[in-house]
């Protein structure tokens, strides 16, 4: 087996708020994969005393530890558990009722002898390669879906379509929003390798069309993930027209994480 983990920041500046774990189980039988992309509010009011990066590092760190510690719960159960802890260490002090209390996308892999189970919620992506070398990418694609009309301003975003029906989800102060998740399962033999992309990396094939899914897998294994994400900073910097980026951010934290199984 080999790993590789790369994630930098969109902006210097400011604290990168992606997280990303692979945790290799000491029975050495199996292994897990977590990455979470913070969802960066409008304005400052979140109802919430604590930072994207903290609800983050707190919910990174609870999935990662329930993924490997409890290997028979199914990762719906697991997502929720850890939103559920995160939720509690801060019920006390904050109104996580406030529509832009602080979230995450999240990602999940875990593979042990005999299966690979895997969980998406909201805009970051998976890759898997088969054994024969095909690469299917599990989206979470209901944020894609929605009319442009939808999106026009942040302020509607927070309040008509964020964790709600008709709208698209992710993790924040409600377990429930687990059962929400894409997920699947595949026996260990069919799957050859996993890539896990927040969407500042998932830029390559989705707002530069530098590849498909297939020339992104492909790229990271020949080039490393590190790589990718350097490309993708290129690619930003050159789009100086606004051409492919239109009303995105210039930059944007970028995390890949690549398993060879």
């Amino acid at each position: 087996m080999r790993t590789e983990l790369v994630s930098e920041p969109g902006d210097s500046t400011r604290p990168n708020e992606d997280f990303a774990a692979v945790a290799l189980p000491a029975s050495g039988q199996g292994g897990a994969l977590v990455v979470l992309d913070g969802v960066t509010p409008p304005g400052d009011e979140t109802g919430c005393l604590h930072s994207v990066p903290w609800y983050v590092a707190r919910l990174g760190g609870a999935l990662t530890e329930l993924t490997v510690s409890l290997p028979d719960v199914p990762l719906p159960q697991t997502l929720s558990r850890a939103i559920a802890r995160t939720a509690e260490a801060h019920a006390d002090t904050c109104d996580l009722s406030h529509p832009r209390t602080p979230q995450a996308t999240v990602v999940v892999a875990r593979w042990g002898l005999e299966t690979v189970e895997y969980l998406v919620l909201s805009d970051s992506a998976l890759l898997l390669e088969s054994s024969e070398g095909s690469v299917t990418a599990v989206l979470d694609d209901r944020l894609s879906r929605l009319p442009r009309t939808a999106l026009a301003t942040d302020a509607l975003v927070d309040s008509t379509i964020r964790n709600k029906e008709g709208g698209f989800f992710t993790a924040a102060a409600d377990p429930s929003v687990a059962e929400r998740a894409v997920t699947g399962a595949l026996p260990r033999g069919e799957v050859r390798a996993l890539a896990a992309l927040t969407d500042g990396a998932t830029r390559w094939v989705e707002k530069f069309r530098e590849g498909d899914w297939s020339d992104c897998l492909r790229f990271v294994r020949k080039e490393g993930a590190g790589a990718l994400v350097e490309r993708v900073r290129t690619l930003e910097t050159a789009d100086t027209e606004r051409v492919f980026l239109r009303r995105s951010k210039t930059h944007d934290d970028a995390t890949v994480v690549h398993v060879e199984l």
